[in-house]
């Protein structure tokens, strides 16, 4: 396992590198030039001059690279623009609403979708599997900014049970949190439904029945434990989704997360708070498939990784 997990480790440098390539060529694909937009059309020579300085953007552009690559080792991913503090302290302030967020939305992600999933798998073709075919289907479609909106809506306007933003308190994060969950489960459900229905045919199902174990233990311990193996990849899949839906989420119920930072950097055009967002955000999602990946061996122990 452990050579196995330096391999693995390696693998992703390819990968982090990459992120880190999209994340500088993101400034260096802007037309015209960044120093000028960024410091406005009535700017003098010397205002611009300055801003290209702090961003390095008058050297070649190989050499702007490693330069950001070897910051970025350093632990430092660039002085904001807007605040003029450092951009790591900056997500580091705003990580945790957007961990709170994202845990909170998988939890509601997991439980929604595994009932609405088994419900359906067990009885397949029924009024019970379309219904919750159907709904899922509905949250797969609907956009999660119009979800928040409506939420915000009916929960905090005409029945004024949440509020409508904020993220200081954990009644603030119920709303958000539905709102990502809901739209996530949906894919969740169809898969984990469609996961039980293969195994649920197979030989050692069918021996539990006939020596005539519940049929709510064959379900829950011998079909959904071999399921899981799939399941378990599109949550951790699901993970990446719901940090990038955070970015819209935490903009309609305007909450203090990087998702919210991220939009407000787009919009004063704070080119570092753009670059290291993405890349702190590509390195975890990153992470979490690694963790996803080793706990296949712990779901089922049939699975060894070779040295």
């Amino acid at each position: 396992m452990s050579i196995y997990l330096v391999k693995r480790l390696l693998h992703l440098i390819p990968t982090l590198i990459g992120v880190t390539l999209f994340a500088f060529l993101l400034v260096a694909a802007v037309p015209g030039d960044p120093a000028q937009i960024i410091a406005g059309e009535s700017a003098s020579e010397e205002e611009v001059q300055i801003i290209r300085d702090q961003l390095g953007i008058d050297k070649p552009l190989y050499q702007q690279y490693i330069s950001y690559v070897t910051n970025i080792f350093k632990g430092d991913l660039g002085t904001s623009l807007r605040s003029s503090k450092p951009v790591l302290d900056e997500i580091l302030l705003r990580f945790p609403t957007t961990l709170i967020l994202t845990v909170m939305s998988l939890v509601v992600m997991i439980i929604v979708g595994l009932i609405a999933g088994i419900a359906s798998a067990t009885k397949p073709n029924s009024i019970r599997d379309n219904v919750s075919m159907m709904i899922s289907l509905f949250g797969i479609s609907m956009p999660v900014f119009w979800m928040g909106i409506m939420f915000i809506l009916l929960f905090s306007y005409y029945l004024p049970w949440f509020p409508s933003g904020g993220s200081s308190e954990f009644k603030h994060f119920v709303l958000p949190s539905l709102v990502l969950g809901l739209s996530a489960s949906g894919i969740l459900a169809r898969l984990t439904r469609s996961s039980i229905l293969e195994i649920v045919n197979q030989d050692f199902v069918r021996t539990a029945r006939a020596k005539g174990v519940k049929e709510k233990y064959v379900i829950y311990k011998h079909t959904l434990k071999n399921a899981l193996i799939p399941i378990i990849t599109i949550v951790g899949m699901e993970f990446g989704v719901l940090l990038g839906g955070a970015v819209i989420t935490e903009t309609v119920f305007s909450m203090n997360g990087i998702g919210r930072y991220v939009v407000e950097s787009i919009q004063f055009r704070d080119f570092p708070a753009i670059q290291g967002s993405i890349l702190f955000i590509s390195t975890i999602f990153v992470l979490v498939i690694l963790l996803v990946d080793l706990s296949y061996s712990i779901v089922d122990p049939r699975i060894r990784y070779e040295n």
